[in-house]
Order: C-alpha cells, then structure tokens, then sequence
C-alpha cells in the first residue's frame, strides 16, 4: 500500500488573487439587465398618472362655484332707471259676430246636406233606371235565342236566271289623231287630261 504522506493534495480550480493580478484578468460581479422598453413603459405610466392627476384637479376647480367679478370700468354697480309704470287697460264692449256667423253657417250646412241628400236620389233612381233596362235587354236578347221552326222552302218553282234585256255596248276606237294635235298646238294639260277621259268613258 502506499503511503498517504507521499500522496499529493489534490490542485484546486480556483485561482489565488495574486495569480489573477499577474494574468491580468479582472473578476466583476454579475449585475442585472436593464432594457430600453422598461424605461419606456416607467416613463409612459408616469405621464399618464400625471395626465389623470391634472383631471382630476380640474374637474374640482370646475366644481367649485366662482362669482363673477364687477366690470373693470365700474367700481359700483349701476343703478337702472325703472320702466314707466303703464296705466291698467280698460275692458272694451266688443260685439262679436259669433252668433250671426254660427247662423250662416248651419243654413250653409243644411244647404249642403240637401244638396247631397238630392244628387243621392237622383243617383239611386238612375241605377234602378240602369238596371230596369238591363234586365229588359237581357229579357229581348233571351227571347231571341229561343230556336223557332223555319218555313220549308218551295221547290215547284226553281230560280232560273233570265237574260238581260240592256243592248250590248258598241266598240269604238279612240280618237288619238285629235290628241296629237292638240299636243303639238300647246294646249293645256287640264283640258288634254279631261279629253282623255272623255275617251276612255267613250270606250267603257
């Protein structure tokens, strides 16, 4: 076995001041990290507590009733003059028409009620006239419809068609020689049209 004197201590990781000097590393402590957008949101609750601060004050200044102040031209207010005092109206005898035009009107009333009261009849007695003819075309129009038994016609004497006694119309031919020269002679396109027409009845 060996012996535990002649053993080594076991080295240890940890570096000793004075070695960490000669190196020149230097040991710093952790520290936390401080973002941009903590700030930022610190900063904005800030203004908006502020904000809701000056609110709130406001709201109690609005609250409390302030007297309106004299006029800066005026130490005293001014003393109005009172209006004149009017003199107490006297009631007047005044004649309304009501009576007389309540009066116009009811006879306007019944004038206008008669009136209706007439067109009524009038129009009811021409809707019974209406339907009495109505019924006395439909009466004719059905007595007409009735079939009734025609005669027999008579055979014994037949219809035989007789010649006709008028004489034949004679052909004449028409006379264009006495329209040529009332042409070349110049003479008026009515009374040319009117012997031509004068030909051909001739002709017919």
């Amino acid at each position: 076995m060996e012996d535990p004197s002649k053993l080594s201590p076991p080295k240890s990781s940890k570096t000793t001041p004075s070695s960490n000097t000669k190196r020149g590393i230097k040991s710093g402590q952790l520290q936390p990290f401080r973002l941009q957008t903590e700030q930022r949101g610190q900063i904005k609750e800030q203004a908006f507590t502020k904000r809701v601060q000056e609110l709130v004050a406001e709201e109690a200044k609005q609250r409390i009733p302030i007297a309106q102040g004299l006029p800066l031209t005026n130490d005293k207010p001014q003393n109005l003059p009172k209006p004149p005092v009017k003199e107490q109206t006297k009631p007047l005898n005044i004649k309304l028409h009501t009576e007389q035009r309540a009066a116009r009107r009811a006879g306007f009333n019944n004038l206008v009620s008669s009136k209706n009261y007439s067109l009524e009849i009038l129009r009811r007695f021409e809707e019974k006239l209406l339907k009495v003819i109505e019924e006395e075309e439909i009466r004719m129009m059905r007595k007409e419809m009735v079939p009734k038994a025609q005669l027999m016609p008579i055979f014994d004497r037949p219809f035989l068609p007789q010649r006709s006694t008028r004489p034949l119309t004679v052909p004449r031919e028409p006379s264009f020689h006495f329209l040529k020269q009332k042409l070349c002679s110049g003479g008026e396109p009515y009374k040319i049209h009117q012997h031509i027409n004068q030909n051909m009845k001739a002709v017919k």
